[in-house]
């Protein structure tokens, strides 16, 4: 039994290699529900199994290290031992740049009617109600949407050509 077990524990030190950090380093942090980290989220069938990265703090003991958490984990202790983290590796891909919308604190951004390319008229039961396509357009891509023409023409009376005005700074707020 000795020696079997001798034998097992040589196969596993040859693969076996100690992970140490420094501080500053950053670490992704293993998920799994028997942790405090998978109950903090909710842990599903897709939740990803490391989440991060983190950046360490400090080296607590031999085996343990203090990691910076986010807000949104403040419930969870800091200290994880060494088999709960990989260490990351930096790739320029997994920076993701955000787009240039400039998103209000209402959550709100602002797109501009470019034109009107289409007129429709909707008959519901007892009545008649006239749409416009819109071209809209902003910092984002354009989109088109059918609006009511009666209130395109209060709010945007420069898209008809019917009426002549000055040209304006057009707004529509779009909720994210």
């Amino acid at each position: 039994m000795r020696a079997s077990q001798s034998r097992q524990k040589s196969y596993h030190d040859k693969r076996r290699k100690n992970l140490e950090f420094q501080e500053g380093d950053h670490v992704f942090l293993r998920v799994t529900p028997t942790t405090g980290v998978g109950r903090a989220l909710k842990m599903r069938k897709l939740t990803p199994r490391f989440i991060g990265p983190y950046q360490i703090l400090k080296r607590v003991g031999n085996v343990a290290y203090q990691i910076a958490l986010p807000p949104s984990l403040s419930n969870l202790h800091s200290v994880f031992h060494v088999s709960q983290l990989r260490k990351y590796i930096f790739d320029p891909s997994h920076v993701i740049e955000s787009d240039k919308v400039q998103i209000k604190e209402n959550l709100t951004f602002e797109t501009l009617p470019l034109r009107i390319e289409d007129q429709k008229s909707k008959e519901l039961r007892g009545k008649t109600i006239s749409l416009v396509k819109v071209v809209w357009g902003g910092a984002t891509s354009e989109s088109v949407t059918w609006e009511v023409e009666s209130q395109m023409r209060d709010s945007y009376p420069e898209l008809f050509p019917s009426v002549l005005g000055s040209a304006t700074v057009f707004r529509r707020d779009i909720f994210i």
